[in-house]
């Protein structure tokens, strides 16, 4: 599996769990669109975007809204996208224009595209030299929770006028996490996980209140740390001390399920000694974007595979 490199992963990560509260999904306002007639919607700042019509090229500054797009089959608009952008494959063809920290306005410029997707993290200086340069700029707060994902397919398909398209991959999404829910529920004795986000020697994982947390949730798991908040930096030894039955990690070593099975004190651990360590792709689990009922259904089956056969 190909490894992300380790700094723009970690920074990734980090700045995930800086962002500020979660948005609420119905307080995304806007004005419903007609065919060929101009229509409002309100982004995350209060600000009310108008569109004369439907735009017919995007620049993405957060992966998830890239994900996003292309499962709103509106892709092939997207001519500008981060360092990060890895998926699907052809997000890996859009031209950069941000290490998902700075912002090349110059190229945007150059680029002219029908609207701008921003996070609320993004250099407002930046961006108010796109909107000075009249293109533009509707700002997301990234999502730390379902209905937040949600919210944002619903902001982003009216933005691009295809609300019904929103619609249906929401459901879509729902459905997939009700299935997994449908078959956890006769679980009487939840396994324990620790999910591993950031590998050794700084080892972090991810406590309540992130999208991680949720994601084993409704996977029919046990955090071994959700009883503390947010991204949290552990040690070997608190790790042992939890006694994990399954470990899930997303890689940042060339052999992570080695390095880890061999790791010095962990050898009498329960996920270690019954061989319950997992391989995750990182974006899958640390990205908030449509994907997260994949995330779902991926760890209720690495946990219970024996209820999906």
């Amino acid at each position: 599996m190909k490894q992300a490199k380790l700094l723009g992963w970690l920074s990734a990560i980090i700045l995930a769990f800086f962002l500020s509260a979660c948005q609420n999904a119905d307080n995304k306002g806007n004005k419903s669109a007609e065919a060929d007639q101009p229509y409002t919607v309100t982004d995350d700042t209060g600000k009310e975007v108008t569109f004369e019509k439907a735009p017919k090229t995007v620049v993405s500054l957060e992966p998830s809204n890239t994900e996003i797009l292309f499962a709103l089959d509106s892709g092939d608009k997207v001519i500008g996208a981060t360092d990060l952008d890895q998926y699907p494959e052809e997000a890996k063809e859009i031209e950069r224009v941000s290490d998902s920290v700075h912002i090349n306005t110059e190229k945007i410029i150059d680029l002219d595209p029908g609207v701008v997707f921003a996070p609320t993290t993004a250099d407002e200086g930046a961006l108010k030299t796109l909107e000075d340069a009249e293109i533009p700029v509707f700002v997301i707060q990234s999502p730390s929770s379902f209905e937040d994902v949600f919210g944002d397919i619903e902001q982003i398909s009216e933005v691009m006028n295809v609300k019904e398209k929103g619609e249906t991959l929401i459901k879509d999404i729902q459905s997939q996490i009700a299935e997994v829910e449908k078959k956890v529920k006769t679980i009487e004795n939840p396994k324990t996980v620790y999910v591993e986000m950031i590998p050794a020697p700084e080892m972090y994982t991810v406590g309540k209140n992130t999208l991680q947390d949720m994601i084993l949730q409704k996977a029919g798991v046990k955090n071994t740390f959700g009883d503390q908040v947010g991204l949290i930096n552990v040690t070997a030894e608190e790790v042992a001390k939890q006694n994990p039955e399954i470990i899930v990690t997303t890689g940042l070593h060339e052999n992570p399920i080695k390095e880890i099975q061999e790791r010095k004190g962990w050898e009498n651990i329960n996920a270690i000694q019954n061989d319950e360590v997992y391989l995750v792709d990182n974006d899958l689990m640390g990205r908030s974007g449509p994907r997260i009922g994949e995330a779902v259904e991926l760890v209720a089956k690495t946990a219970y595979p024996e209820l999906f056969q």
